[in-house]
């Protein structure tokens, strides 16, 4: 109620006009899309700016001094994931829902007899009002927050601070087994199955300092390449998994609708979707480049198993310098589990804390990676724990050579009676991937923990807060070494 009491809407502009039609615009798109249950949960919505969404790290931007063409550049970032977002939502509305919201459309905007072009245009008016309004720009800034992936009721009702002691104790015990898993030589790793091999298209490692310092020629200076340049960067620093194959269970394949109602592998093509991403470290963004692999699902083992369920995946992430080189790596599984740091020797561990809270699990360090270096990820079979990175020349030999899909493809997929939707429902949850665990964990306030989630939507600690994507991960734990390449 305190809190309500002190909460202060941002300033809307005069109820008349251009611009309160595109605000009308705006919310009977939003509302057919809450009504037929599509909303697209990546990245958070900005109160009072209906085309905005904002990602944590454009959100991390908000308190600091910007000029105009700072301030310019930030917002059409905003601009440009609300754009994605509202296409996305409305390629998946029911076509007679999309029918009925063009005619409602044409009543408050005859010019535009098209779902798109009158966002696209109420987009741009907008804007162009708020950017030129310097209230405006302060309420911006004011509401361009990201909330976290935790109920804090939740936590209020499982009295978080006394049941968070044995979980931290549990949490001690699994870092020790990561531990002793990756202190066992190669050959010694058990296999249950046979080890199956997953390699990237073959490509060539030329320095990358020049195409991110060209590709950071913005007024925020945050590396964002394009074109020919994404791609032989994703191709350059793509993982080879090579997976203890003991059942279909550890099959990697396409994910989307399956017939029978629920998100599933339905291709046994080898697949890895890729996501660039963003950190900031001492200010500074550094760009990161995300590779996911999915899995039918984790098996049930005999008895009672809390963990196994529907779909199961590996996400790996490398963190680049300012001249291209790795700095960093970091993995989790798809529900936000299992978060694991692989420092280079350019960074260093900073002393943790003395508290309950989860820190930096880094169970293997690794050299400088070369330019002829590729990453190789051994996977475990049914849990699909990674065991050991393995770093060396690239010598792919005999392997599947898997396909790179783009991540966001995953947010409007093709059903199979028709239509599209989205593997994640609105709360970036995957209908259908819940877990037993949930019925234990729920005091540390992460919603279904263990369910797969959407990018964006994955919290990482369950003692403390903590998202995969928050853009101060990396500078709270470790030490960055080499800002220009030394």
């Amino acid at each position: 109620m305190l809190l309500a009491g002190c909460a202060v809407a941002p300033p809307q502009p005069a109820a008349s006009g251009p611009e309160a039609e595109c605000r009308e615009v705006f919310r009977r798109v939003d509302q057919a899309v809450a009504e037929a249950g599509v909303q697209d949960g990546m990245a958070a919505r900005v109160a009072g700016f209906p085309y905005l969404r904002a990602s944590r790290f454009l959100a991390s931007y908000a308190g600091e001094e910007m000029d105009d063409a700072r301030f310019a550049d930030w917002m059409s970032r905003m601009i440009a994931l609300g754009r994605q977002a509202h296409a996305i939502e409305v390629a998946n509305l029911p076509a007679d829902r999309a029918e009925r919201l063009g005619h409602s459309l044409w009543e408050i905007a005859p010019g535009h007899a098209w779902t798109a072009p009158a966002l696209a245009d109420c987009t741009e008016r907008l804007a162009a009002a708020d950017y030129s309004d310097p209230a405006r720009r302060s309420a911006l800034r004011a509401a361009a927050r990201v909330p976290d992936d935790y109920v804090t009721g939740n936590r209020v009702l499982g009295l978080y601070w006394l049941t968070r002691i044995p979980f931290a104790a549990g949490i001690r015990d699994w870092h020790r087994e990561v531990s002793v898993t990756f202190s066992r030589p190669l050959d010694a790793l058990p296999v249950a199955g046979r080890l199956t091999a997953y390699a990237p298209p073959w490509a060539a490692h030329p320095p990358f300092g020049p195409l991110l310092a060209r590709a950071s020629a913005n007024p925020l200076g945050i590396p964002e390449p394009r074109g020919d340049d994404l791609e032989a960067l994703y191709r350059a620093f793509a993982p080879i998994f090579i997976v203890d194959t003991a059942t279909e269970a550890d099959l990697p394949g396409e994910l989307g609708w399956s017939e029978g109602g629920l998100p599933g592998i339905v291709s046994s093509r080898p697949v890895v979707y890729r996501r660039l991403s963003h950190t900031r470290y001492e200010g500074r963004a550094l760009l990161q480049l995300n590779y996911s692999i999915w899995f039918p699902e984790r098996p049930r083992s005999a008895g009672w198993n809390i963990l196994g369920g529907r779909l199961d995946g590996v996400l790996w992430r490398v963190t680049l310098a300012p001249d291209g080189e790795p700095w960093l790596f970091d993995s989790i599984h798809p529900c936000g589990c299992y978060h694991q740091f692989f420092p280079t020797a350019r960074a260093g561990l900073k002393p943790q804390p003395d508290t309950p809270d989860e820190t930096a699990l880094v169970p293997q360090t690794l050299p400088r990676i070369g330019a002829d270096a590729r990453i190789t990820l051994r996977v475990a079979a049914g849990t699909h724990y990674l065991e050991r990175i393995v770093v060396g020349a690239v010598s792919p030999g005999a392997a599947f050579e898997y396909a790179f899909v783009e991540d966001d493809a995953l947010r409007s997929v093709a059903l199979p009676a028709g239509g599209r939707r989205s593997v994640f429902r609105p709360d970036g949850i995957v209908p259908g991937t819940e877990r037993g665990e949930r019925w234990l964990f729920w005091p540390m306030g992460v919603p279904e923990p263990g369910a797969m989630r959407q990018w964006g939507r994955q919290a990482t600690a369950f003692i403390g807060r903590r998202h995969f994507d928050d853009p101060d991960l990396l500078e709270r734990y470790f030490t960055l070494k080499g800002m220009n390449g030394e």
